[in-house]
């Protein structure tokens, strides 16, 4: 009998795995046919290519207007890198969430998928692999086009690069589960909602030291930025990329990279572990409300 129960156990829990595997491999999947399928390839590989290209070229051009076109500062590369990274939050965070909107308000499919023997979760997270993937795209193209074009110096056999994956690794996983977070908010928000993670992604973007130290904002302006796993993700990748040149700007020069690593990690696990109660918390009120196949044409 015990045995029995046993080997019960063990196929229940297979099953519990098999069925979130899927849901995450069918989910990243669709997630990619989106992104690419919307158009022929050829132009998606001109989209990929000129969009991030473009970003770059606003930023770039700002800057030469305020610096009057002293790209040898130290600054540059400070704020090229973290704007080149920073693509990543709209990729990964925002389209996250933005699965939400599009299955349910423009494809009408999200009541399917709810009712389907996937894990809800994880079908929200696969969607954004295709953004991570295109987002990977134009992070290379951008800081290539940096270092061939801008004189964005890279020294590779200097890059510590067992932080740079790390820093990186951690950071996308973080950026997933702030997606979740948001994802959940949207499924209980009526109008608007997809305005929600381009919001937030703006607000990160101000706070998280992407193009300027911490140290411009108002002094009581700081502590929220210094409350942003963002913003110690952003410095460790520029730090593994570019080492002293990272650390000569005030906002955590008296920090260590491990000391900063530490910041992230556990930064990570309590936004981590946020996202995913405020997630189960929505989830759950908008199965109450019946909210899930709402739709607004808004």
């Amino acid at each position: 009998m015990f045995v029995f129960v046993t080997l019960c156990g063990e196929k229940r829990d297979f099953m519990q795995t098999s069925t979130s595997w899927r849901s995450f491999r069918m989910a990243a999947w669709l997630g990619w046919v989106i992104e690419s399928n919307w158009t022929d390839p050829f132009l998606f590989a001109v989209y990929s290519i000129v969009k991030p290209i473009s970003g770059a070229a606003i930023l770039v051009i700002m800057y030469g207007i305020i610096s009057q076109g002293n790209y040898e500062s130290a600054l540059f590369p400070y704020i090229y890198l973290g704007n080149a990274f920073y693509i990543y939050v709209g990729a990964v965070m925002t389209g996250v969430s933005w699965a939400v909107v599009d299955d349910r308000e423009h494809y009408k499919t999200l009541k399917y998928m709810y009712i389907a023997p996937i894990y809800i979760p994880l079908y929200l997270l696969g969607r954004g692999v295709a953004r991570f993937i295109t987002g990977s795209i134009a992070v290379f193209i951008t800081i290539a086009a940096g270092i061939l074009f801008l004189n964005v110096k890279i020294n590779f056999a200097e890059v510590d690069w067992l932080l740079f994956f790390v820093t990186l690794i951690v950071g996308v996983v973080m950026l997933a589960l702030l997606g979740l977070l948001l994802a959940g908010i949207t499924l209980t928000v009526a109008r608007h909602e997809g305005f929600i993670g381009e919001a937030t992604a703006g607000a990160l973007y101000i706070f998280s030291g992407a193009i300027f130290p911490l140290d411009v904002l108002p002094e009581w302006l700081r502590p929220v930025g210094y409350f942003m796993p963002t913003t110690y993700w952003l410095e460790l990748l520029r730090r593994s990329l570019v080492g002293n040149v990272a650390q000569a700007f005030p906002t955590l020069a008296n920090f260590s990279n491990m000391e900063i690593l530490g910041v992230l990690l556990a930064l990570s696990v309590f936004f981590g572990t946020v996202s995913i109660y405020v997630f189960r918390w929505c989830d759950a009120r908008a199965r109450e409300l019946g909210l899930i196949d709402r739709t607004t044409n808004y």
